[in-house]
């Protein structure tokens, strides 16, 4: 049986080397592109724009509300009735280290479609009326949203007390942000930059994307990409009082530097979740969690640091505290050592996830764009291939290493939640 499932994993690593291209560099933008014969194609313009990157709090939000929106090529209506006419569909998202400006069409469409994404990064109006009209109620929205979300918050939270500076900056605005049209500008001038763009292509052959992209960049600043200090963890605890929605508190710890396979181990060893539907997970954790109580396992790498941590939930502060002791004493016994089943079924686990994840378009962009963009390999195999060196030895350490540290605790709900000592952290 065992057998069988490693011919299976090798099979899936040798799919993957032959579908995903070498990362080349056209017109000095990174190009990676692969072709799987789907009927749609895609097409991701990466830049590095995330809320690390910004010169003023929310600007990076604002940046990605105002995709989309005038250019020198064709006003927003025109974007709009011309991507219809393809029957294309037109997204922008924001992460802490990205800004992903995706189109998603019909195969054949992708010159059209990749000038639409590449004129609001080397033409954008970025007009005055558009952002009062439009960009600032969408700040604003996104905002709200953001607030009347526990977990979102607690993570936001997390983040500013794990990291403070950089990676702990929101990917949301303040409730009553500070910004004006100039403040992006700015921002997009110097993020805006060829070589601090990338394109990710799915259902299009590599060398049309890169003389498309050639082209489509001809025009494009050339100029250094913005920097930011290297991370640095601090840890700590912070609270908000808010009323509505579930009791959470983040119980969580973070590392500088890479990365590493080990911290994906971790988490989903400690992931509760079932592996059938309308099952209890069979992690020691899992057990341990009362009636009505929720708790998410939490795995956020970045470039140069990851946080790992237990989000847990529960209708009453009660029920929190009875979970999150349940979710401190299984990261406890995780640094501790595990059994070598456990382990197997961790890595196992570990490694469908990030396999998986490259399936979808969206996951692609995710765990590849920022290979891309570092001209590295990205291939689903040297992601995947990652795990085979994970051991019981590496495992135990990189746990013991990352609890010696300073726990980050948030908690978002009732002044009744526990602090973090109650918990034993």
């Amino acid at each position: 049986m065992y057998a069988a499932r490693l011919s299976a994993a090798r099979s899936s690593v040798r799919a993957a080397r032959r579908n995903f291209a070498t990362v080349v560099e056209s017109n000095g933008v990174k190009v990676a592109a692969v072709d799987n014969g789907t009927p749609t194609s895609s097409l991701t313009v990466l830049v590095k724009a995330g809320s690390r990157y910004e010169s003023k709090q929310g600007v990076a939000n604002a940046l990605k509300n105002f995709a989309f929106k005038s250019t020198s090529k064709r006003s927003a209506l025109g974007t709009v009735r011309e991507s219809d006419l393809y029957g294309g569909v037109l997204t922008s998202s924001l992460g802490r280290e990205h800004l992903a400006l995706t189109a998603e069409f019909l195969r054949g469409d992708e010159a059209f479609f990749l000038d639409v994404l590449t004129s609001y990064i080397t033409s954008a109006k970025f007009t005055r009326h558009e952002f009062q009209e439009y960009v600032a109620p969408l700040i604003e929205s996104d905002t709200a949203a953001a607030n009347a979300n526990p977990a979102i918050r607690a993570i936001e939270l997390a983040h500013a007390v794990a990291f403070r500076n950089g990676l702990g900056s929101s990917l949301y605005a303040p409730s009553h942000p500070d910004l004006y049209v100039e403040d992006v500008k700015d921002f997009a001038s110097s993020v805006f930059t060829k070589g601090n763009v990338a394109v990710i292509g799915t259902g299009i052959e590599q060398g049309t994307l890169s003389a498309l992209v050639e082209k489509a960049f001809a025009n494009a600043a050339n100029a250094p990409a913005p920097s930011t200090p290297a991370t640095t963890y601090y840890g700590g605890e912070n609270r908000a009082q808010v009323s509505g929605g579930p009791q959470t508190v983040f119980i969580g710890f973070g590392q500088s530097g890479a990365p590493s396979a080990e911290l994906a181990t971790l988490a989903a060893h400690l992931s509760p979740s079932p592996s059938v539907k309308w099952s209890k997970g069979v992690s020691p954790l899992a057990a341990a969690i009362p009636e009505g109580a929720s708790v998410q396992s939490v795995y956020l790498p970045y470039t140069d640091a990851s946080l790992v941590g237990l989000l847990v939930q529960a209708p009453t502060a009660a029920g929190v505290k009875e979970a999150g002791k349940a979710a401190v004493q299984a990261l406890k016994s995780a640094a501790a050592g595990v059994e070598q089943e456990q382990l197997a079924s961790a890595v196992a686990k570990a490694r469908f996830a990030a396999a998986s994840a490259v399936d979808s378009r969206q996951g692609l962009t995710a765990t590849l764009g920022p290979k891309v963009l570092a001209g590295g390999d990205a291939s689903a195999a040297s992601v995947v291939s990652a795990f085979d060196a994970v051991n019981a030895s590496g495992f135990t350490k990189a746990a013991s290493a990352l609890l010696a540290a300073k726990p980050t605790y948030v908690a978002v709900g009732d002044a009744s939640l526990p602090y973090a000592d109650e918990l034993g952290l």
